[in-house]
């Protein structure tokens, strides 16, 4: 009995000793790599940049007063539509002291010389009735008896001006009245009743009432590297994605392209415009973040392959083409335009040969 429990426990070491001895020559035994393969085909290849900036209307206009005055009523409101010479808001007169006063002293001084240009030609006039002075010497008396009165009602007209922002001979165009140079949307009105608003002279740029746009007529304005730049050219087509706005793109054209650049964050930009073309009843904001989508280069119907696909070696590029069951050969290629997925192969390859893509990693 006990010799058999020995052949037993001589038979257990022994198997323990052999499937010991196969597991470690499995393990030792190189394993056979195995590759994604991918196919050389035909297709188009675009390289495309996408640009950031933001919408803009091609004109804001600030609408400014015509004079010195506080607010006394606004006849509009931020996001209303307005046209041409529409009123956007009422001025209560506040006259400056000293033009008002030089303006009153031109009117008096005005009657003076009026009421002496009237002496003159009613002295003169009796003369010419008896025949004792010349056609000529009349019609003098009387040109300035006549630039007299304009004198003065010029002289009157500019004192209602200061005093009360309009005057009796043109009280349909008050500069009280602050209106719209053109017809758009406001963006803004940056004051409230009551605020004192004072018009644009060359010390100062003057009180803006309210910022005036068409925003049927917008522009994108964004900036580009300095290393895409020279793929640029006005007239490019660009798809422009709104971030507000999900899924929602409009088109676009180029139109500028600055030709100096600004270095943003250490890098070289140059600033581009596109005229931006308006459809649907989306309402588009003065000032959205937005993205423009360029293709700088286009290729179609060329023979490409996944980028994955390439090995770089100094200036060369290679693929691996398939020559049989595991098998594949180092071959050299050309590449072309590449879109970051594919590239285009120029030579080296031909339409449906098979290379060798990434490896294969088997899960344990």
């Amino acid at each position: 009995m006990k010799r058999i429990v020995k052949y037993i426990i001589f038979a257990l070491i022994a198997i323990l000793f052999a499937g010991t001895f196969v597991f470690l020559y499995k393990k030792s035994k190189p394993e056979v790599e195995k590759f994604n393969e991918l196919e050389a085909t035909l297709q188009d290849i675009q390289k495309t940049t996408v640009v950031t900036g933001k919408i803009t209307p091609r004109n804001e206009v600030a609408i400014k007063p015509q004079i010195n005055g506080i607010i006394a009523e606004l006849c509009k409101e931020a996001g209303e539509q307005v046209k041409e010479n529409e009123i956007i808001a009422k001025l209560k007169v506040i006259p400056d002291m000293n033009s008002l006063s030089s303006a009153q002293s031109r009117v008096r001084l005005a009657e003076i010389n009026l009421k002496q240009a009237k002496t003159n030609y009613e002295r003169e006039k009796a003369l010419y009735d008896k025949n004792l002075v010349s056609a000529e010497e009349y019609d003098q008396i009387l040109n300035s008896y006549n630039q007299a009165k304009e004198e003065r009602a010029a002289a009157q007209d500019a004192l209602e001006v200061i005093r009360d922002g309009v005057s009796s001979s043109n009280a349909t165009g008050s500069s009280t009245l602050v209106r719209s140079t053109i017809t758009g949307l406001i963006l803004d009105i940056p004051v409230k009743v009551g605020n004192s608003v004072i018009q644009a002279n060359t010390m100062n740029d003057g009180t803006t009432v309210a910022t005036v746009a068409n925003m049927q007529d917008l522009i994108f304005d964004g900036k580009i590297d300095e290393t895409e730049v020279g793929l640029l050219s006005e007239g490019m087509p660009l798809t422009i994605r709104i971030g507000a706005i999900q899924d929602f793109s409009l088109e676009a054209t180029l139109e500028y392209v600055s030709p100096k650049a600004t270095e943003v964050n250490g890098a070289n930009q140059f600033q581009i415009k596109a005229a931006v073309s308006v459809q649907g009843d989306k309402m588009i904001r003065s000032g959205y973040s937005a993205n423009a989508e360029i293709v700088l280069e286009r290729a179609e119907k060329v023979l490409s392959i996944p980028e994955s696909a390439l090995e770089f070696q100094g200036d060369s590029t290679f693929v691996y083409i398939k020559t049989g069951e595991d098998k594949y050969n180092r071959t050299p290629v050309t590449t072309g335009l590449s879109d970051g997925v594919n590239i285009q192969i120029l030579s080296g390859l031909k339409e449906g040969d098979k290379v060798r893509g990434t490896k294969i990693i088997k899960e344990e």
